[in-house]
């Protein structure tokens, strides 16, 4: 029996110094993976602030596009008001003439 004793402990010191090698092989591995997901995030943040940057330029670019676009608009239709303005004055001009020297 004392033979059967020192046979189990022996096994479980074993199985201990087993698992102590698997247990530092997974910690080893988890550190790794921990370093790719750190870089991989650090990756992808550098990809989203290049994006970011990128459509702000896009939307300002656009901005002033739309800004040059409205200003050609309010230019035409206050011409076209003024147009509009002088012809109606002068429609106005002939019809009271009109009227007056009749």
């Amino acid at each position: 029996m004392v033979s059967s004793l020192e046979e189990r402990v022996a096994k479980i010191e074993g199985i201990l110094d087993q698992m102590d090698k698997r247990l530092n092989h997974i910690e080893s591995e988890l550190r790794d993976l921990n370093k790719r997901l750190e870089s991989l995030r650090n990756e992808l943040y550098g990809e989203i602030r290049g994006l970011r940057n990128e459509l702000y330029g896009e939307v300002k670019s656009l901005r002033s596009e739309l800004y040059k676009e409205v200003s050609d608009l309010r230019r035409d239709l206050n011409s076209r008001f003024y147009w509009l303005l002088g012809v109606q004055i002068s429609m106005w001009v002939t019809i009271i003439l009109t009227i007056v020297f009749k």
